[in-house]
């Protein structure tokens, strides 16, 4: 009663915003993008998806497309870091703070 769901984000009362909420929303909306977009399953949000080969190049770039077109995040090849992309967990983390990023 005292949170309210803002756009994905738990916000109390006095208007903090909830990271692990927002980071585990991401994770399903993730998970759900993985699975039903690009066909791929992935068994945990800490699996690495590059060491067990569920993301390939092609794969990468349709990710990156796919961030872009649910998120509205544009990720720069000069500022591209692979390990924003070993898990769930990791990309999840990243869209988080590319989004206080945009806010702040």
């Amino acid at each position: 009663m005292a949170d309210v769901l803002t756009e994905g984000v738990v916000r109390g009362r006095d208007d903090r915003r909830s990271a692990m909420t927002t980071t585990g929303s991401l994770q399903a909306e993730l998970s759900d993008l993985f699975a039903n977009v690009l066909h791929v399953q992935v068994p945990s949000p800490d699996t690495d998806l590059l060491a067990t080969a569920r993301l390939d190049s092609v794969g990468m770039v349709e990710l990156l497309l796919q961030l872009e077109k649910r998120f509205g995040l544009r990720v720069e090849m000069q500022g591209f870091e692979i390990d924003h992309f070993r898990s769930l967990r990791a990309i999840a983390a990243f869209v988080a703070e590319r989004r206080r990023d945009e806010t702040a």
